[in-house]
């Protein structure tokens, strides 16, 4: 008997960042704390250097650390660039959950 497995798509976040970018090293300990708060979050993350066909896909130049919110369709529908608190980060993601 073959298993079957459903395809959950749920909304995805794409980070980059640097060893060499101050706004990413501020923006670590944040993400950790967002991604607690939210398990069922998808991200993938990203370094500017180490991935450059990535940064080229995407459409990123050096001005770090990036955010890109992808809806459950792979769409980007917002894109983000800097430092963000805690709660906004979580507010953005709460509110688009089901995109």
């Amino acid at each position: 008997m073959k298993k079957r497995f459903l395809a959950v798509k749920i909304m995805k976040i794409v980070k980059f960042g640097a060893a060499w970018c101050a706004g990413c090293l501020v923006m670590k300990p944040i993400w950790a704390e967002v991604q607690a708060a939210a398990p069922w979050l998808t991200v993938e993350d990203y370094d500017f250097d180490e991935s450059p066909a990535a940064a080229e896909q995407y459409r990123i130049d050096d001005k770090l650390p990036v955010f890109i919110f992808l809806d459950k369709n792979g769409r980007e529908f917002l894109r983000l660039q800097g430092e963000i608190n805690k709660d906004r980060l979580l507010e953005i993601i709460n509110d688009n959950k089901d995109k």
